[in-house]
């Protein structure tokens, strides 16, 4: 990598595998860095990891801001005679983004090197072939009865090996490009991780009470930040998650973040989307608004579940979705200071 930025450094502690319900590894990163700036941090019985922050105006109720921790994945189904793997998505992984090659798969005893197969392309018709998670195979090299000595069942999870997963930077040198497996959320992880650093270093103090969360299993349905809403009722809740960019979008990869005004479960809070989108003027950038037609994140999951109505969703504008993503350098200072301004300004 041939960036020095500090919120890469930290993202790239970040890259362990951290599958819907197996996010342990990456919490305990997340964990020893809290503990590094001093601050305290609690689980809850789903297993978000929360750090809570005193407000300047105790009156001012409390505010959310969440990124998840965990990644999509694929999760053994069947193991075959041979020791071949049939596998499914977990999370809305799509085979043809990840393409054949090398993936790990994280036994209950070991963790086993397998090859993603997705058969002969010299098959009459394989130029146009769809290929589907029926189409793919792990090929592990192993006998049953040495899978089994490792602990791969099904339900095992696999995922990229380290060395697939980037980052890479590249383009113009001022303001480049970088590229990484999934940056969905680890780059919320960071930039809440970023927000901490500031609050503890005295550059920023908050108007309002605030839950710093790091939720669990959003992949799979949000399950993490239903249980958190329900349990610590906060006034607001704002997922700091990222913006794909589907072809009926105008979102561009230019520095600015993203914020959501509406996905396949509903709208977001109108007067949020209006405060964030003034916050993110007066540090001195600007927030892409959009909608979408299929996608829902932490804040609309736990809308529709918990029945919280003051949501809203924020982060950095991201292409090649659910693949290996590609983001602005300059966005993550983007969304660092938009939310710093809000978190100093906003009162209710």
């Amino acid at each position: 990598m041939s960036t020095t930025h500090s919120a890469m450094a930290i993202f790239s502690d970040l890259l362990v595998p951290s599958p819907p319900g197996a996010e342990g590894a990456l919490k305990d990163i997340v964990r020893a860095k809290l503990d590094d700036m001093g601050w305290a941090w609690e689980i809850d019985p789903a297993g978000n990891l929360l750090v809570r922050v005193e407000g300047a105006n105790p009156e001012a109720g409390r505010v959310c801001l969440a990124a998840h921790l965990d990644e999509i994945a694929m999760v053994v189904t069947r193991i075959g005679p041979e020791g071949d793997l049939e596998v499914d998505r977990l999370g809305e992984l799509l085979p043809w983004k990840l393409g054949e090659g090398p993936v790990e798969l994280h036994g209950d005893h070991s963790v086993v090197t397998a090859v993603l197969s997705m058969g002969s392309a010299h098959t009459a018709g394989s130029a146009d072939r769809l290929i589907r998670w029926e189409d793919c195979r792990l090929l592990t090299g192993l006998a049953p009865a040495e899978l089994e000595k490792a602990g791969i069942r099904p339900g095992t999870f696999a995922l990229p090996v380290r060395e697939r997963r980037g980052p890479v930077v590249f383009g113009d040198a001022s303001d480049p490009l970088v590229g990484a497996w999934t940056f969905d959320d680890r780059i919320g992880v960071v930039t809440l991780l970023r927000l901490l650093a500031r609050i503890r270093d005295g550059k920023l103090q908050p108007a309002f009470s605030l839950v710093v969360a790091f939720t669990v299993r959003e992949e799979v349905g949000g399950h993490g930040a239903k249980a958190l809403v329900l349990r610590e009722q906060p006034e607001v809740f704002i997922a700091v998650d990222g913006s794909p960019m589907p072809p009926e979008t105008d979102l561009r990869l230019d520095g600015r973040p993203g914020i959501w005004v509406k996905d396949h479960l509903g709208p977001y809070d109108p007067g949020l989307v209006k405060a964030l989108m003034a916050a993110a003027g007066r540090a001195g950038t600007a927030l892409q608004p959009v909608v979408f037609k299929d996608a829902a994140s932490d804040a609309s999951l736990a809308a529709y579940s918990a029945g919280i109505t003051r949501i809203a969703c924020v982060g950095h504008v991201r292409a090649n979705s659910h693949g290996f993503e590609v983001l602005r350098l300059s966005v993550l200072d983007h969304l660092l200071d938009t939310l710093s301004t809000f978190v100093s300004d906003w009162e209710g």
